[in-house]
């Protein structure tokens, strides 16, 4: 029954798939059996997603694992929606990403610039932004330049948020240019490499790195250099049409209405105005399926080159100057979105404050997928324990 049960949803997506427009990519399909994994056993991440749906943790959650390449797994459980009115999660569900904008949006991008000999990751900052001050030594008045790479592993020591409010008293609502200025000046909280503080700040500046560099703002160039490319049908900043009506809701605002459609986080949506290092990519399972086999592949998927494979590499590893931090470049090694099982030494992946995230681990050419909106319809939910489980059941249903 089951197998039966599998097929049908098979020759259903495909029929869905084929009537797409053919410059949109997709992952192909495979039963878990085929790709080397224990159906039954993967199976049991049902019970996981729907025992934190009847805890209220999340109203909803699609999840997509990709092996060798493949879809073995991809579902909706819930509903995307709980205000004003009850709406289902379908697989076509698209998420504010939140802070998996920071890998897939400005990583990606970053990285771009880097391989293309216009950036270079040893670079200081102010190269690009006039103004933006060194680490000053308290003591001996010595300057230390903050570099690309002190901005993409989390050790630059700038802090880690912005004083949204008081920035939008001083410059206003939206504005980049305010926030810019403020980023540029405000505190440095330790010399860059010795310490490591997460930092929504770091990718608004480098998002402001590449703008200055390509004349482009960040929701253009990562549409045209790295969603476009790859084909994807619903991953854009600030979504229109067809991908905002799939948009699954977050925070219900003083209106009594929740937001759709326009980034959760205050920086990005208030002083960005939804363009943002730090947040702002909206996307869905199959379209970040897509990404994660076109990075475990070196770069490349059904023959649209976002990388090169050398370039891939270099974003896996964490820089021998802050080994001790244990971060990529751009994404994180290990936490509790990959769960105890895979190799901390291989697995990479981020998280997303609106409860989304996203696991790749080359070791065993797998990813994991895991979209919830768990703010929704109040940001009192939580997502980080379903996220461990889940990943622990993908690993051990894992044959050979």
């Amino acid at each position: 029954m089951k197998k039966t049960a599998f097929l049908l949803v098979t020759g259903l997506w495909l029929l869905l798939s084929c009537s797409r427009d053919p410059g949109f990519l997709s992952v192909p399909v495979a039963s878990p059996q085929a790709a080397g994994m224990d159906a039954e056993r993967l199976s049991q991440v049902d019970k996981v997603i729907w025992d934190a749906i009847e805890a209220e943790d999340i109203p909803g959650a699609v999840l997509a694992v990709v092996r060798h390449g493949k879809m073995v797994y991809l579902k909706a459980y819930g509903n995307r929606q709980l205000v004003p009115d009850t709406l289902p999660m379908t697989t076509e569900t698209v998420f504010d990403m939140a802070s998996v904008s920071k890998c897939v949006g400005t990583t990606l991008s970053i990285m771009q610039l880097v391989e293309r000999g216009q950036l270079r990751l040893i670079d200081p900052v102010d190269i690009y932004i006039p103004g933006f001050q060194p680490w000053t030594d308290p003591e001996t008045g010595r300057k230390v330049r903050i570099t690309i790479t002190d901005l993409l592993t989390h050790t630059s020591g700038l802090p880690a948020y912005g004083p949204t409010e008081e920035l939008i008293e001083r410059y206003g609502s939206p504005s980049p240019e305010g926030l810019l200025e403020y980023i540029c000046s405000c505190p440095r909280n330790y010399k860059p490499q010795t310490g490591h503080v997460y930092s929504c700040l770091n990718f608004i500046t480098l998002q402001h790195v590449l703008e200055n560099i390509t004349g482009m703002t960040l929701a253009q160039y990562a549409q045209e250099n790295v969603f476009d490319p790859l084909g994807l049908q619903h991953t854009t900043y600030m979504p229109q049409g067809e991908t905002l009506a799939l948009c699954a809701p977050t925070e219900v605002q003083e209106d009594g209405l929740p937001l759709v459609g326009q980034v959760h986080d205050p920086l990005a949506r208030l002083l960005n105005g939804g363009n943002s290092g730090n947040a702002g990519v909206f996307s869905n399972a199959e379209d970040l399926a897509v990404i994660a086999v076109a990075l475990l592949r070196g770069g490349e998927f059904g023959g649209r080159r976002i990388l090169g494979p050398l370039t891939v590499r270099a974003m896996e590893r964490v820089p021998e100057d802050v080994m001790a931090f244990g971060r990529t470049l751009g994404w994180g090694r290990a936490g509790s979105w990959n769960g105890d099982l895979f190799n901390p030494q291989t697995v990479y992946g981020h998280t997303g404050y609106t409860g989304t995230s996203m696991v790749l681990d080359p070791e065993t050419d797998t990813a994991i997928i895991l979209l919830a909106n768990r703010v929704h319809p109040y940001d009192d939910g939580a997502a980080i324990s379903m996220r461990t489980r889940v990943a622990n059941i993908v690993a051990g249903s894992i044959l050979k």
